[in-house]
C-alpha cells in the first residue's frame, strides 16, 4: 500500500525508538532505586574526577554533530507533504518513439476544472504512484460555507471521470483532502 504521506514511517519509527529507549531507562532507572539490581545508589557514576582522553571528546562532538544532522534531516521531511509522481511513459509503437508524460501536465486540466467549481477558491492534484496503478490525490482549499457533499459529487461525476477518459483509464482511486480559507468570502450578502 503507498502511502500519501511519506514522511509518516519515519516519524513511527522514530517516535517507537525513542519510546523505548525511554521506558527502558526508567525502568532500569527505578529498578536501581529499589535495590533490584547489582548497583550501590551510593557510588559514583563514573569513577574517578578526571577529564577523559581529548578522542572521546572529539568523538562526542563528532556524534553529536550527526545527531543533529539527523534531527535537521527529520525536520525537513515533514516540510515535504506532497506524495511522489511518477512520469509516465507511453509506447504505443516502440520503432517510432516514445511519449513522455509528467504528472503535473497531466492534472493541470483537472485542476483549472476542480478550481472553478463554486464555493473553491485553489485547488492541487498529484498523480501518484506508478503507471499501471495510479491514485489520485487532492487538495481542496474551499470556502467556510462551501458545500462539501456537493463539491464531492462533482468530482466524482465530472472531474475525476473526464481525467479517466484524458488518461485512458478505467478507474482511478483519489484521495481528497479539504482546507478551508482565512479569506474573507468574495460574495455579497
Amino acid at each position: 500500500m503507498t502511502s500519501t504521506s511519506r514522511p509518516a514511517r519515519l516519524n513511527r519509527c522514530l517516535l517507537a525508538v525513542i519510546g523505548v529507549t525511554l521506558v527502558t531507562g526508567g525502568g532500569l532507572a527505578m529498578a536501581a532505586s529499589l535495590g533490584m539490581l547489582p548497583v550501590d545508589p551510593a557510588t559514583t557514576l563514573v569513577p574517578g574526577t578526571d577529564l577523559p582522553p581529548t578522542w572521546v571528546l572529539y568523538a562526542v562532538a563528532a556524534v553529536a554533530v550527526l545527531l543533529a544532522l539527523l534531527c535537521l534531516r527529520w525536520l525537513a521531511a515533514q516540510l515535504v507533504r506532497k506524495p511522489r509522481t511518477h512520469t509516465w511513459r507511453i509506447e504505443d509503437d516502440p520503432e517510432h518513439g516514445h511519449t513522455e508524460l509528467a504528472a503535473r501536465i497531466a492534472t493541470t486540466p483537472f485542476t483549472a476544472d476542480v478550481t472553478a467549481y463554486p464555493g473553491i477558491h485553489a485547488a492541487h492534484a498529484d498523480l501518484t504512484g506508478p503507471q499501471h496503478s495510479p491514485t489520485l490525490a487532492v487538495v481542496v482549499t474551499t470556502e467556510h460555507d462551501a458545500d462539501l457533499s456537493d463539491i464531492r459529487h462533482r468530482l466524482d461525476t465530472h472531474g475525476l471521470p473526464r481525467l479517466c477518459g484524458a488518461l485512458d483509464l478505467t478507474s482511478l482511486p483519489m484521495t481528497l483532502e479539504f482546507r478551508y480559507t482565512t479569506k474573507p468570502s468574495a460574495r455579497t450578502v
